[in-house]
């Protein structure tokens, strides 16, 4: 009599022994597929899909199988998630085959990463499975059983839960259990003990894979073999593996060092799959600026709720340094809806008027220009005012009473202020659901500045344009658009109130 809740290669082997000598059916292709892939499941995405893995790729799925629990860090495009989607396929075929109760509950840091991204690699590969291969016609050939986030065989099911749901983690019992954390970076510790306990049966196996983020969290303590974590297995894909592989181009890597700069956190987050913040020298840390981004994702998928339009930011580069012209479009007053650049990138030809034009037109919507007349755009401002637009100008050298949450930091000057206000309202603490489009331009420039001193006078200075050009060879212009847009009003309000020389405090709204 076997035990249905320690069930193991052995016991498969056995069962299916007995099924056949019973039968007579020695040549069953189903028994021959569990014989062959049951503990494999390198083996099986080698020979039972047309497109073949990478060899670190082939690595993971084989270390899956020897060490149960598996942590997998890397750049953006190793194909982390396609090794996700092909364990997921293994696992279900190989347990419904061998006729076990099992279940695969995935999840992921943020719920959009399941539907947009994990699922949809699990049915493109489903539908890329070599069933001539794989020698029996067994479940999924039809596709019937693929639904948007779950599969259903008749022994068990694969399924999303969100990240939040610890109690369904650990809700989730069967004879086999495999657990899939994507993007498992900021994935809480309290969904990671739940799922700790499916191991004492020893039929569990764990993926977890992310890009890594900030040095902190569940995810990295695994990564840096913290005590009580060295049960797992770690692997740290590297920019040159994955440029070897095929997976992402030198060209690629080449363009973000020097759109973000070689020791920026994103860089070192995104391109050589290393942990790294931006919190110690940064005003704004990277993983402030993602979920903003996050927040945009959701914003847009339910249809742009709410929105009141609060105007264009308008930073209008002098042709030098590389600045372009960059706007950046507000709804609510801090809903960064889109990021227009390109379209107006600095080039002789384009006038004045033609720029005054162009805000002119975003302003049919209402709202407000907010334009930085520091250099060429204070001749913007200026016509934007005459032909009746309204418009603020922008001046990052003028004083400002402001001060910080606490009261205690003032700031030398609205530049300053612009960034350190803008970094409050980020601040997962403010409750304020700042949204930024996922632009990798954007996102450079807004973790890119430092603190350049606190003086004696306790007045904040941020770093200077020339400062940063050096650093990054370019100006923050998305970044500065979007500030002028965000925080630009406030300033303004705050040196046009007749209590202008009392200190206000900023309160994030």
């Amino acid at each position: 009599m076997f035990s249905a809740s320690l069930p193991s290669r052995a016991e498969a082997l056995l069962r299916l022994r007995r099924r056949r000598d019973s039968n007579s059916a020695s040549s069953d292709p189903r028994n021959r597929f569990v014989e062959k892939y049951y503990d494999d499941p390198a083996a099986f995405s080698r020979d039972c899909f047309v497109d073949k893995l990478a060899d670190y790729q082939d690595e993971i799925c084989a270390a899956l199988q020897l060490r149960k629990r598996v942590a997998v860090r890397g750049p953006h495009g190793l194909g982390k998630t396609a090794i996700a989607a092909r364990v997921i396929l293994w696992f279900a075929l190989t347990r419904e085959a061998a006729g076990y109760d099992w279940k695969i509950p995935t999840t992921a840091s943020v719920w959009r990463q399941l539907d947009k991204f994990l699922w949809p690699e699990v049915r493109k590969w489903a539908h890329r499975i070599n069933w001539n291969a794989v020698g029996w016609r067994g479940p999924l050939e039809d596709h019937k059983e693929l639904l948007d986030l779950s599969v259903k065989l008749n022994c068990g099911e694969a399924f999303a839960i969100a990240s939040d749901k610890a109690d369904l983690i650990e809700g989730a019992h069967a004879s086999q259990l495999c657990y899939i954390f994507d993007e498992a970076k900021t994935i809480a510790d309290a969904t990671w003990d739940s799922a700790e306990g499916a191991f004492s049966t020893g039929n569990c196996y764990w993926l977890a894979i992310s890009t890594p983020g900030e040095p902190q969290g569940r995810f990295y303590q695994i990564h840096q073999r913290a005590a009580g974590y060295t049960d797992w297995y770690v692997r740290h894909v590297t920019m040159n593996e994955a440029v070897a592989a095929g997976r992402i181009s030198e060209q690629w890597c080449a363009d973000r060092a020097a759109q973000w700069g070689m020791d920026s956190a994103v860089y070192q987050n995104r391109v050589l799959g290393e942990f790294a913040t931006s919190q110690t020298t940064g005003i704004i840390p990277l993983s402030w600026v993602e979920r903003a981004n996050e927040n945009w994702q959701t914003w847009q998928a339910a249809g742009k709720p709410h929105r009141a339009f609060t105007g264009v930011g308008v930073d209008v580069g002098g042709g030098t340094g590389g600045d372009k012209i960059a706007m950046a479009l507000c709804y609510d007053g801090v809903k960064i809806d889109e990021i227009r650049s390109a379209a107006f990138a600095v080039d002789p030809s384009i006038t004045t008027m033609e720029i005054v034009g162009k805000v002119g037109g975003i302003l049919g919507k209402g709202g407000v220009a907010v334009v930085d007349v520091i250099g060429v755009g204070a001749g913007v401002q200026h016509r934007l005012t005459e032909i009746g637009k309204p418009s603020i100008p922008f001046n990052a050298a003028l004083p400002t009473a402001y001060t910080d949450r606490s009261g205690e930091l003032g700031f030398e000057n609205w530049r300053a202020a612009g960034w350190w206000m803008l970094r409050e309202l980020l601040d997962p603490q403010s409750g304020v659901d700042v949204c930024f489009p996922p632009d990798d331009v954007l996102t450079g420039d807004l973790t890119a500045p430092h603190i350049k001193r606190i003086g004696s006078s306790g007045k904040i200075l941020v770093e200077s344009k020339d400062e940063i050009r050096k650093r990054i060879g370019r100006s923050t212009d998305l970044a500065d658009a979007v500030i002028q847009i965000i925080i630009g009003p406030h300033l303004w309000r705050e040196r046009n109130t007749k209590q202008e020389q009392q200190r206000v405090v900023y309160a994030p709204r």
